[in-house]
């Protein structure tokens, strides 16, 4: 029931990528473990420009849920490309599901991909919270509820971020934050900015400071800053917040290149294994 979904779509809003959209949907819908997807956002209402990422809901048979979470960065990066691990989103709202965010490298451009991944037996209560268009619906598939689902999404939301995942979501960030900034966006791009620095902060910790029992910014100085490395990565952290709240493109790329400045020191093991990500990322963003 795939085509004649993506045509209605498509005529909705003809963007730029649409042949992306068509690609991650054939991708996507090929498992047999898929209930059905779901367009949200932009593409859904019909207002997306060439920006605007792709916004899935996808929702998966209950007892395959956490077997599809754990193979979707495998996925993505084989079948479309995706240059980085998902970031596991900490924006999206919780609605029971979880969310992961791809960069993926399409026709010369980087573009996100947004997945949301809900058990089946929670999809109406997703569908009531946003607006969304169906692109693909499994035929004669009937949702059946799993207790193990319970379980997975709440540990995962729960679990503690390695400095590879928090590396992750600087990046995902800084193209976020470029987005909002050529679409003159300031209120969102403020908002990022925050987040992208407390990821940076987040990624020391994690690295530098695993067991730490202080909450947030509390204490950096004391529990960072008695090695030598602990307090170059305050210094270039202290950089970024005095930094301008809504970013110019040139202050983006000042700013990431500190964000891997950190990475560098307090997990360089994560920037070696992300090395050829890092090299993609740099070239598509324009980056020095």
């Amino acid at each position: 029931m795939t085509t004649a979904l993506l045509e209605t779509v498509a005529a909705a809003n003809r963007p730029r990528q649409f042949g992306l959209l068509e690609k991650a949907v054939d991708v996507l819908s090929h498992s047999r473990a898929l209930h059905a997807l779901y367009v949200r956002g932009s593409l859904a209402a019909g207002t997306a420009d060439r920006l605007s990422d792709l916004d899935f809901i996808v929702a998966v048979d209950d007892p395959e849920f956490a077997s599809f979470v754990r193979v979707a960065d495998a996925l993505m990066a084989a079948e479309l490309g995706a240059i980085l691990p998902g970031w596991h989103d900490t924006i999206v709202a919780r609605m029971g599901g979880l969310g992961y965010v791809y960069l993926v490298a399409y026709e010369g451009k980087l573009h996100q991909i947004d997945l949301y991944l809900v058990p089946a037996s929670r999809l109406d209560t997703v569908l009531a919270r946003t607006t969304a268009m169906p692109v693909y619906l499994a035929e004669d598939v009937a949702a059946r509820a799993h207790s193990h689902v319970d379980w997975f999404i709440n540990s995962t939301l729960e679990r503690p971020h390695t400095p590879a995942e928090l590396l992750t979501e600087v990046l995902v960030l800084g193209q976020m934050i470029r987005k909002r900034v050529s679409r003159g966006q300031r209120f969102i791009a403020y908002a990022e900015v925050f987040a992208l620095n407390t990821a940076v902060k987040n990624l020391i910790k994690a690295a530098l400071a695993p067991g730490s029992t202080f909450y947030g910014w509390y204490q950096l100085p004391e529990e960072i800053g008695a090695t030598p490395i602990g307090r170059a990565c305050l210094a270039d952290l202290d950089a970024l917040i005095r930094g301008p709240a809504v970013p110019t493109g040139d202050d983006l790329s000042t700013a990431i290149g500190r964000a891997l400045a950190v990475a560098r020191r307090a997990a360089p093991d994560a920037v070696t294994a992300f090395g050829p990500a890092i090299d993609a990322y740099r070239h598509y963003l324009d980056l020095p």
